[in-house]
């Protein structure tokens, strides 16, 4: 890296399809320009907060969100779609819980203390949206944190006790405050905020005015 660092700050859920699909196409755009400044960190926002800690039925949740079938069946419909152009697998007959992320988003906490994680994100993703794994099962999150090269029992101990989950639920409620109310949220720099799955082309854009302005503050 030839410049200094810059925070991208991504407050995300694992369960949400486009913030699946927004770090797909923000990958992309960081696999182009490996010299971008970027430094990123994950934050917790739970799209249900409410969830019941087992989790629930998805075919039920989706119906009572989407005004019955036809309501879910239209929007993930464009989900699908915009998934197809991102390359994302979204195995949607795999998947039949929908579970509650406070445990998914404690271990995305601390893999990040160890630096892992961008590992447990993907891990993360792909077990809930390809492998239609239930991510609020501490077994299955153990396992992800394992492959991401996490200590499992550490894992599974910090798991069964309350560690950092009031702190999980005041990011979450200090990102509300703040006016966040859907995820991906992108924060650049604490200064400039993109919401939305967001295009590589857009991300270039964004990668090639910092590199300029970080290549003028020099001269």
């Amino acid at each position: 890296m030839t410049q200094a660092l810059i925070r991208l700050d991504i407050l995300s859920d694992p369960v949400c399809p486009w913030c699946l699909i927004g770090k797909s196409w923000l990958d992309r755009a960081l696999e182009a320009a490996p010299d971008h400044p970027f430094a990123v960190e994950w934050h917790p926002f739970q799209l249900n907060p409410d969830m019941p800690r087992e989790g629930m039925d998805r075919r039920a949740y989706l119906e009572a969100k989407f005004g019955g079938q036809e309501g879910a069946v239209k929007v993930y419909s464009r989900i699908m779609q915009a998934a197809e152009e991102a390359g994302v697998a979204i195995a949607l007959d795999r998947m039949t819980r929908m579970p509650n992320t406070l445990d998914a988003h404690r271990l995305i906490h601390w893999a990040g203390l160890e630096g892992m994680q961008g590992r447990v994100v993907d891990g993360l993703f792909r077990a809930f949206f390809r492998e239609g794994r239930d991510i609020g099962d501490p077994e299955v999150l153990a396992d992800i944190a394992t492959a991401a090269g996490m200590e499992r029992e550490m894992v599974i101990r910090l798991l069964a006790s309350e560690a950092d989950a009031e702190d999980i639920r005041a990011r979450d409620a200090h990102a509300r405050a703040r006016g966040v109310n859907g995820v991906p949220t992108f924060v650049i720099g604490d200064a400039h905020v993109l919401t939305g799955a967001q295009q590589p082309a857009l991300w270039g854009q964004v990668i090639e005015e910092l590199t300029r302005r970080h290549k003028a503050s020099e001269t």
